[in-house]
């Protein structure tokens, strides 16, 4: 049975076991020797004070020079549902297996990433429950366990791989391979009607094709989709009438619009959109085909604009739905800015007949009966299709269409459960209405925060079912912080992703550090030049020598303002070399070119967009 763990070190060896007597009497050792980690006597861990209790073994990484054990060693709780305790990790530790290895520049800036990831990534686990799987997929699989974990949510699956490994001879480590979810996790307590009742929204990230905005676009040749979440929304209810527990799922997914397309960061506001220049039908195939294997049908929502700097992304998508001719897949438009205009959100809710008018029923949800033992009685109903939503970054409009889809499904569940008659809105209790709300913002800011780096925009509308002025100037700050981080931040934590995620591997690098800044003398240079120049302009104002209209202060005065201009004007025409971008994993869009003089002495790299990425003006259609 998995539970919290003890550590020590002993010697050259880190040492695990289960704290709980009843748990598995195996110990872990983890050494820089042999396989890495094998199984090891018992009595090997010592009868002493100094062990250290931790929740869970996140996994095991290998740098270049050392590997290095992950451990939880502090959660909260998250929820409780149907017995099943959740937890969020909000401690973790980073733990050298060679205890006095030299660690390198490289290698320290290897483990920074790490660190960096495992500081803002919201992980989430259970000792007796796999959140990797839905309801439904659970209900099929019985006992929660790695073995049956859903691959594509399971966050911590690399680091955990020698662990899986090891298991195949000794099945009692199961007990130590804890899956975990990168998302959001949240169980809320409430009464409705005096019946009491749980609400949970869970989202899994799917950990193909994951990153930060900017720089996971689209969609790759494997199928697999940029920011690729499926929110999953809970409702247990106990109704004393009935004399039965009802418990629900509802299953939405969302991701990037599934064809080639990306947008090439310049320190521009609005980034160079590029779209594939050889089409995307055969990736868009393989994405929905494994989309209907786990869900069924697809209701496809489309958010994106529909005219300006969105159209090419528009077009291109619907050419391939076209050219697909899938029937197991259903396009739906929605011109979400334009139907919302002038704070018109209510209006949001004219997506639900459009669906309805494809084919879409709202009924269409996992619903079974428990007993009180929380087993399952009765499966009454299955999910047989899903709604998958996108607009540009399948955050803040997908959140806003999403929680109002939801809503729709939870009248219908609990009007199932009869907590509620037909047609008697579920929203007169706002109790309820406050809790549903705001469960759904906090998801939207969950998603939000992983993929742009900033909480959502419009969740005030999610929050209080209006739009405010007051959201909307909260909105336009969060859009500067996002293009600031955008531009000069997100390279790392992209690289963060790559490492934790098993998509860079520093043991199989050359020699060279992949952190060496290798542009041009003269790019680099820019920015110190800018500084100084600065520098001198507000020395001069702030502290002038005498007079400040002085000729002496005035040349100071004019002569840094024009270098700061010419400087500012250099950068903004070469603005692709002063984007901070990933340097471990190609993204697909952007080549490094390496440029040489006349004698064929190397002279620094730039980066330009693409080949294979055309403006829109000169697309070829499949």
């Amino acid at each position: 049975m998995r539970g919290p763990l003890l550590h020590v070190r002993v010697n050259d060896r880190l040492l695990f076991k289960q704290s709980s007597l009843s748990g598995s009497k195996i110990v872990l050792s983890v050494s820089p020797y042999e396989r890495g980690i094998t199984v090891v006597d018992p009595d090997m861990f010592p009868n002493r004070y100094d062990y250290r209790k931790i929740a869970a073994l996140i996994g095991i990484i290998r740098m270049k020079n050392n590997r290095y054990v992950i451990t939880a060693n502090r959660v909260e709780d998250a929820g409780v549902l149907n017995g099943h305790k959740f937890f969020k990790v909000v401690e973790h530790s980073v733990i050298p297996v060679k205890k006095d290895a030299k660690m390198h520049s490289e290698e320290s800036q290897y483990v920074a990433l790490l660190e960096a990831h495992l500081s803002k990534a919201a992980l989430y686990f259970s000792y007796t429950y796999d959140l990797t799987n839905s309801i439904q997929r659970n209900e099929q699989h019985g006992a929660a366990s790695w073995r049956t974990a859903e691959s594509r949510f399971f966050w911590n699956y690399y680091i955990s791989e020698s662990l899986r490994e090891l298991s195949g001879d000794h099945p009692s480590v199961d007990d130590f391979i804890v899956p975990m979810i990168y998302g959001f996790v949240k169980v809320v307590d409430t009464v409705f009607k005096d019946i009491p009742i749980k609400l949970a929204l869970l989202t899994r990230r799917s950990r193909f094709r994951a990153g930060t905005r900017y720089f996971r676009r689209g969609i790759d040749q494997n199928g697999n989709v940029a920011n690729f979440n499926e929110t999953e929304q809970i409702l247990l209810v106990q109704n004393s009438k009935s004399q039965q527990i009802h418990l629900f799922s509802f299953l939405q997914t969302r991701g990037s619009v599934p064809v080639y397309w990306s947008e090439v960061n310049a320190l521009k506001y609005k980034p160079n959109l590029l779209i594939g220049a050889n089409g995307s039908l055969g990736a868009f195939k393989e994405h929905f085909k494994e989309q209907k294997q786990y869900y069924g049908k697809n209701y496809v929502v489309n958010l994106v604009n529909q005219k300006g700097y969105e159209l090419p992304v528009k077009e291109t998508f619907e050419s391939t739905v076209d050219a697909a001719d899938d029937t197991g897949i259903s396009y739906v438009y929605f011109d979400f800015h334009a139907e919302c205009s002038k704070m018109r959100w209510h209006r949001v809710k004219l997506l639900i007949e459009q669906l309805q008018g494809v084919g879409w029923d709202s009924n269409d949800f996992f619903h079974k009966t428990l007993c009180h033992d929380g087993t399952t009685d009765v499966v009454l109903s299955l999910q047989k299709s899903i709604v998958r939503t996108n607009c540009m970054d399948c955050v803040d409009r997908t959140n806003v269409a999403q929680s109002v889809l939801a809503n729709w499904v939870l009248q219908k569940q609990l009007e199932a459960s009869m907590a509620v008659t037909v047609n008697v809105p579920w929203e007169i209790d706002p109790n309820l209405l406050s809790n549903y709300q705001n469960i759904w913002a906090d998801n939207a800011d969950a998603i939000s925060c992983a993929y742009s780096g900033t909480g959502a925009l419009k969740t005030d509308f999610t929050r209080t079912g209006k739009r405010t002025y007051t959201g909307a100037m909260k909105d336009f700050a969060n859009s500067a912080f996002r293009y600031y981080r955008n531009n000069f931040t997100d390279g790392p934590r992209q690289d963060s992703y790559d490492i934790f995620l098993g998509n860079f591997r520093p043991y199989e690098t050359a020699v060279q550090s992949p952190f060496i800044d290798r542009r041009p003398f003269v790019i680099q240079l820019m920015p110190t030049i800018l500084y100084a120049a600065l520098t001198v302009i507000i020395a001069t104002i702030m502290f002038p020598k005498g007079y400040f209209f002085s000729l002496k202060n005035l040349t100071f005065f004019a002569g840094s303002s024009l270098i700061a201009l010419l400087t500012i004007r250099f950068i903004v025409q070469h603005g692709m070399q002063y984007v901070n971008w990933p340097k471990l994993c190609d993204l697909g869009y952007v080549e490094i070119v390496y440029n040489h003089n006349k004698e064929q002495v190397f002279k620094g790299i730039t980066y330009t967009p693409s080949s294979d990425f055309v403006k829109p003006n000169f697309l070829k259609r499949d």
